[in-house]
C-alpha cells in the first residue's frame, strides 16, 4: 500500500470516498454549452473541465470580455443538466517571452477568476508555461530566471484569487517550469496560501528519460503534494521510439494504482478528470479506472 496518508497528518485512510468521474468538455466537441452538457450527461459523466473558447460554440474570448451574465447563461446550462464545472481551464502561458502579452493573458485568466463563481465552479487552472511562445519545451524552462518569471505571475494571479473567495489550480508538466513534485512544493511553500493549489497529472511528470521510475516516482510526488491536491486528471501515456504520446487513461504504461489509493483515502473526494477521452473512449477510461479503484485496499 501506498505511504500517502500514513505520514501525514492531514490525510485520513479510513476515510473511503465514492470515485467521481469527469471529462474535458471538449473533448466532447465545440457545441453550444446546453448541447455540450447534454452530451457530457448523456455519457454518465458528473463533472467536467472547461476551456471556454475550445468547448462552447462561437466564444472567441481575450481579456476583457468575459462578464456575470455570460458566466451563469453558461453555467446554469450545465447545472440543468447535472454536470457541474469542477475546473475553468485556462491554460494561458505566465512565462510568455513578451512582457505585453503575458500581462494580457494573466488579466485574461483574471478575468476567469472573476467570474468563476458565477459558473458555479471554483478553481481555474493553469500550467506553469515555456519560454517559448507555443508552450514547446526549451532549456531554459529549468531555470531560475524562468521559474522565479512564473512564480510572479502566479503569485499575482493568487492575489487575485484571494479577493474572490476562488483558487488557482496549477499544473505540472515534465518539459515546463514547474517540472516536477518538487518544483511544485516549491511554489507552494513560497507563496503560501489556501488560494493556490494543485491539479495533480501523474502523467505529465513522467517523461522517455524517467517513466521506468514511476513506481517510485509517483508516490513520492503524491506524498510530498498530499495536503494541497485539488483534483487529479487522468491520461496515459506510451514511449515510442524514444519519444512520449499521450493516450486515453488504460491504454498506455501508466501505473493509476498509487493515484487511485490517493483518491480513495483523501476525506473530500478529488475529482477524476478524464483527458485525451473523448466521446468515443471514455466510457471504456471510465470503467478501466473504476475497476482499479474497486481493487484499491487501504
Amino acid at each position: 500500500m501506498m505511504a500517502t496518508g500514513t505520514t501525514r497528518k492531514n490525510c485520513h485512510c479510513e476515510i473511503k470516498s465514492a470515485l467521481r468521474l469527469g471529462v474535458r468538455a471538449h473533448d466532447f466537441g465545440c457545441a453550444p454549452a446546453d448541447e455540450l452538457a447534454a452530451r457530457i450527461a448523456a455519457a454518465g459523466f458528473s463533472c467536467v473541465q472547461l476551456a471556454l473558447n475550445k468547448a462552447v460554440a462561437g466564444l472567441n474570448l481575450t481579456a476583457g470580455d468575459l462578464n456575470a451574465s455570460l458566466a451563469q447563461k453558461i453555467g446554469g446550462a450545465f447545472t440543468r443538466h447535472g454536470v457541474g464545472i469542477e475546473v475553468l481551464g485556462c491554460y494561458i502561458n505566465p512565462v510568455h517571452p513578451d512582457p505585453a502579452v503575458r500581462q494580457k493573458l494573466l488579466e485574461y485568466f483574471k478575468d476567469h477568476l472573476r467570474f468563476a463563481r458565477d459558473f458555479g465552479c471554483g478553481i481555474v487552472a493553469l500550467e506553469s508555461g515555456s519560454v517559448n511562445a507555443d508552450y514547446s519545451p526549451h532549456p531554459a524552462n529549468h531555470g531560475e530566471v524562468a521559474f522565479n518569471e512564473m512564480l510572479a505571475g502566479v503569485a499575482e494571479l493568487v492575489g487575485e484569487a484571494e479577493k474572490h473567495g476562488v483558487t488557482v489550480g496549477f499544473e505540472a508538466v515534465h518539459c515546463h517550469t514547474v517540472s516536477s513534485a518538487q518544483k511544485m512544493r516549491r511554489v507552494l511553500d513560497t507563496i503560501r496560501s489556501k488560494h493556490l493549489r494543485v491539479v495533480f497529472d501523474a502523467a505529465n511528470l513522467l517523461s522517455p528519460q524517467n517513466f521506468q521510475e514511476q513506481a517510485g516516482l509517483v508516490p513520492a510526488a503524491l506524498e510530498l503534494l498530499v495536503d494541497d491536491i485539488a483534483v487529479i486528471h487522468a491520461k496515459d501515456f506510451v514511449i515510442e521510439n524514444g519519444a512520449q504520446k499521450t493516450v486515453p487513461a488504460g491504454r498506455g504504461q501508466l501505473d493509476f494504482t498509487p493515484v487511485l489509493e490517493f483518491v480513495r483515502s483523501h476525506p473530500s473526494g478529488v475529482s477524476v478528470l478524464l483527458e485525451e477521452a473523448g466521446a468515443n473512449d471514455a466510457a471504456a477510461c471510465a470503467k478501466f479506472l473504476q475497476q482499479k479503484y474497486d481493487q484499491v485496499n487501504l
